[in-house]
């Protein structure tokens, strides 16, 4: 079964600890620049997002490699990178409109979210639950379940559960 990293802006705290544990995971440091997910903040606005692959159906980094080192994994449905191929002209990085393909300097390679093989590690330190790790058929019935909530709040009335 296919599952989505889902991020849910509103709950995200700008803590960075998806970072962390991410850096540590794949490179065995704590560094934020070297993760896989990036927490851009607007601290004016009291806004954070958290920002990663979004595993595109019709990726435009695979598109534009070519060294054909990115495909889709058909069990996870993820999109991968094969280091062997990659010759680091970071066509995918370009390409990219959500900013999800990253460049390690210290590695001096181009770095992407694998989904942890299936058991994303910033899902697990995500406290807030910003970020969730969910069977794709299941997304819009959470999205529509929070619209539900919000109309709720908004008319101070109960739509949910009826």
């Amino acid at each position: 079964m296919e599952k989505i990293l889902l991020v849910d802006h509103e709950k995200c705290t700008g803590c960075r600890l998806c970072e962390m544990a991410c850096s540590v995971k794949h490179t065995g440091f704590n560094n934020a620049s070297r993760s896989r997910i990036h927490v851009i903040k607007w601290p004016l606005e009291g806004f954070n997002l958290p920002m990663l692959c979004q595993q595109c159906e019709d990726a435009p980094c695979i598109a534009v490699c070519p060294k054909d080192a990115l495909s889709r994994d058909p069990i996870l449905g993820r999109v991968t990178l094969n280091y062997d191929l990659c010759i680091g002209c970071k066509m995918c990085v370009t390409a990219c409109p959500f900013g999800g393909m990253g460049i390690d300097a210290a590695a001096r390679q181009v770095i992407k979210c694998d989904l942890c093989d299936g058991e994303p590690i910033c899902v697990r330190f995500c406290d807030p639950g910003a970020l969730q790790f969910i069977p794709a058929s299941s997304v819009n019935l959470v999205k529509k379940r929070n619209a539900g909530l919000q109309l709720s709040q908004v008319m101070g009335k109960s739509f949910v559960n009826r």
